[in-house]
């Protein structure tokens, strides 16, 4: 039978993905583009690191001033990460100097050869207020840190001696709510065309319907005219197998002839017809590329090549979300923008990573919280098979904090939607555009559905939602101004809501936010959610949550009650920077969230395994807790859990079977509340339908001996982006993992890489990330490696410490 896929008027979200190839804003590899990232220099004003303040001299956009003695660095670059941490900085956003000003300058030569082209600057984001200055003539600004944006320097480019690019930043204190980062931390990229040009972000791939045998395929060019002269321009056309050779699919090109005013802007429209077509779906995110080029006066003056996959998405009220017709329950976290110890500098790897993780416990989906995000992100979505709900704004008219997005919604709302959106509306992982998180205006359906309009009219093809935490947002007509609607932690009225709009598809927009420390587990035990906190920490038994919150469970039998949702976004994938829910903003508070499903260094917290038991039903998976290093809990009531895919298991202490327990209907967790202590092994074995499914064994250690050291990868490239992750544990005479170590271990680096950062999963520490000295935190640290560009060879580690045996390895660089 033949499948058969035709666009509706609302909720298909097929598309053909623009993928960006190590370039983020979608036109990676295309000629006239180049990155901006090398040889900048930077000065700090205002707030300072250390807590003091410098005065912002004037003129410092001036191609006189004498710059030698400011620092020289490459972007990305986020100034905050750098610390130090403050006690007296708010907890919120993570106790860094992220305040203040920065002016970056970059000094470059355009050839004479290049007269007649056209010149910009195209910003992947830049946080934040950024204005910027060609050879002191001032020459625009774009104040939301999140949003990519392009800038035009052709009136002021000299073709003789040096042009200067001056770039202001200014974070304004009270104007974010988690950690935002500071500086020029994604990435930057010099444009040059010919007068007549493919617009910024200006292709539009969508499919207006698809078979299992033939797809067919439309392509918008919005062309730009910068001359004072009409333009006469033929738009081609070329489909490529992005995992075949280059090649094209098709023996001729289509084409289109495209009259464009004097400095106006006309559209070219193609249609494709692909046969067969490989379709892109989670299992197999299939990738083509279309490359697009503009002839004029019979040569080439523009070409764009694009990264794109056929998908087709839409949302029903009562069968939750349909990918290619089949129903795909959403897994999904939501996630703020910091790579942890790297701060918000953006590393495709590191994202890579992220990605990985989440894939491997189960989940399918990430909510971009509360900002759009890089497109590396998008990127590596459309790669990996990961689906995306991709963002906005955290606030409107109504702010959450006194310079948050409300001082600039009125004026730069409609600018940031559509530059985000014509930027993103090609990735076949994102399904849906949301509008705001939490907002205050969640009674005001007028102003959404203006919203809505704004986002519907660069993209046609996409459901918009918006996260609500309003119970009343899904009763008082606010609901009516989505297509798809998003409840913050309110599985309580999952029903109601089917009942009250059985025509609206809803979902879990951010779920549970229970909170939790790697490693930590505190006595007795309480399924009251406000217990389990204490010593800055958090216990990992997993039934502690805030009062707006739940635990995992909860939610999970919400849904399995209600099946026409369509999942849910756990809060969050990771911890971050900022907002150490219990703990707020005590003067000692801590650096990063508590509410990760992993924690700041991507170590697995617990809460992992409780996921995975769900999200990946059919992996033969247990896992038993707490750790086994109680000395102090001889004979004491110490509870045993258990995580599993498997309906029933089994626990054994020393050998000694504990009895065995089943899953019943709505249980998520298997509990041994009343185990005694006694040093020793315990294990567990899971079965599923009476069968040996899995198990998984801790052991009572002996002390720390050693170090250990695990990367991720072993190889690199030699590109000075890449990184290596590596994990070092303190382990005792047997190799085992002591999670009670807590000691100071020393990292030193040398050959092909040097020390992106040091880390470890404690909430609390406020170390610096670029210490080369970390202790253990339960027995785990981390170390993050950086290539060096054009460094081939090995990278040469060693950990020490001065109460452990230290140990060393080698990262090839190729």
């Amino acid at each position: 039978m033949t499948k058969h896929w035709v666009a509706p008027a609302l909720f298909l979200a097929v598309s053909l993905s623009l993928l960006s190839c190590g370039s983020p804003s979608g036109e990676g590899g295309n000629d006239g583009r180049e990155s901006f990232n090398k040889g900048w220099l930077f000065a700090r004003f205002g707030a300072m690191p250390d807590g003091s303040s410098r005065s912002e001299p004037v003129g410092l956009e001036s191609t006189d001033l004498a710059d030698t003695a400011w620092r020289k660095l490459d972007l990305p670059h986020d100034w905050g990460i750098e610390g130090p941490f403050r006690d007296e900085l708010p907890g919120s956003t993570g106790k860094l100097p992220w305040v203040g000003i920065g002016w970056y300058r970059k000094h470059f030569a355009v050839s004479s050869e290049d007269k007649g082209k056209r010149y910009f600057v195209d910003f992947d984001g830049a946080m934040s207020h950024a204005k910027v200055w060609l050879n002191g003539a001032y020459i625009g600004e774009w104040p939301y840190g999140y949003a990519p944006f392009r800038i035009e320097l052709t009136p002021h480019i000299r073709f003789e001696g040096d042009n200067i690019l001056a770039v202001r930043l200014d974070n304004p204190p009270t104007s974010s709510r988690w950690y935002p980062g500071g500086g020029l931390y994604r990435n930057v990229w010099f444009v040059k065309t010919a007068p007549v040009h493919v617009a910024y972000n200006g292709i539009f791939v969508t499919v207006p319907s698809f078979t299992q045998e033939e797809a067919l395929v439309h392509i918008s060019t919005e062309i730009d005219n910068q001359s004072d002269a009409p333009a006469e321009v033929t738009v081609l056309a070329e489909i490529l197998d992005s995992e075949a050779s280059s090649e094209g699919v098709f023996p001729s090109a289509p084409e289109a002839t495209v009259h464009v005013p004097p400095n106006g802007t006309e559209k070219g429209h193609i249609d494709v017809t692909i046969i067969p077509p490989k379709i892109w779906d989670l299992s197999s995110p299939h990738l083509y590329q279309a490359r697009i080029s503009l002839r004029q006066n019979g040569r080439i003056i523009d070409s764009r090549r694009t990264t794109f996959g056929i998908r087709a998405a839409f949302f029903t009220p009562y069968n939750g979300l349909l990918l290619n017709g089949t129903r795909v329950q959403i897994n999904g976290v939501c996630n703020h923008h910091d790579l942890g110890p790297l701060g918000a500098a953006v590393n495709e790897r590191a994202l890579e990573r992220q990605i990985e993780l989440l894939k491997e416990m189960g989940c399918n989906a990430i909510r971009t919280s509360h900002n759009p995000p890089a497109s590396e992100l998008l990127d590596l979505c459309d790669r990996m098979g990961m689906l995306v709900v991709d963002e906005a704004f955290d606030c409107w008219e109504q702010g959450k904090t006194p310079n948050d997005y409300n001082t600039l919604f009125k004026e730069w709302h409609e600018k940031d939607i559509r530059a985000f959106v014509r930027r993103d509306r090609n990735h076949p992982s994102v399904i849906l555009w949301s509008a705001g998180n939490e907002v205050r205006e969640q009674q005001n359906g007028m102003l959404m559905g203006k919203l809505r309009a704004i986002f519907r009219s660069e993209d046609p093809t996409r459901p918009v939602t918006a996260g609500c935490d309003n119970p009343e947002a899904g009763f008082n007509g606010f609901q009516d101004s989505v297509d798809v609607f998003g409840y913050n932690y309110k599985p309580h009225l999952y029903a109601k809501f089917r009942n009250t709009n059985p025509s609206k598809p809803l979902y879990g927009s951010e779920t549970s936010s229970c909170v939790s420390t790697f490693g930590e587990y505190f006595f007795p035990i309480s399924s009251d959610k406000s217990q389990g906190a204490m010593n800055q920490q958090v216990s990992s038994y997993n039934f502690t949550a805030p009062p707006w919150a739940t635990i995992p469970d909860v939610e999970f039998e919400a849904e399995d009650r209600n099946p026409s949702v369509a999942g849910e976004f756990v809060w969050t994938g990771f911890d971050y920077l900022g907002e150490p829910t219990p703990y707020g903003n005590d003067p000692t508070a801590s650096r990063s969230s508590y509410f990760g499903i992993m924690d700041l260094c991507g170590f697995k917290k617990d809460r992992f395994y409780l996921y995975q038991a769900r999200w990946r039903p059919d992996l033969p998976m247990a896992h038993i807790l707490p750790h086994w290093n109680w000395p102090e809990r001889a004979n004491q009531v110490t509870p045993v859990h258990v995580y599993t895919s498997g309906d029933s298991a089994e626990v054994f202490l020393n050998g000694r079977s504990l009895g065995g327990k089943s899953l019943k209907p709505f249980e998520y967790r298997l509990r041994w509340d009343d185990v005694h202590y006694e040093p020793g092994m315990l294990s567990v074995i899971a079965y599923k339908a009476g069968r040996i499914w899995a198990s998984d064994t801790v052991r009572t250690t002996g002390p720390a001996v050693a170090l250990a050291l695990a990367a991720d990868r072993t190889s690199v490239k030699s590109d000075g982006k890449d990184l290596t992750y590596v994990t070092v544990t303190a382990v005792d005479s047997r190799g085992h993992r002591v999670p009670t170590a807590g000691d100071l271990i020393r990292f030193s680096v040398s050959g092909a890489g040097r020390i992106a950062a040091t880390a470890n999963g404690d909430p609390t520490s406020h170390d610096s990330f670029q210490s080369s000295r970390c202790r253990v935190f339960h027995g785990q640290a981390l170390l993050i490696v950086r290539s060096v560009e054009s460094g081939k060879g090995a990278i040469h580690i060693r950990a020490e410490s001065d109460s452990l045996r230290g140990a060393g390895m080698e990262v090839t660089v190729e």
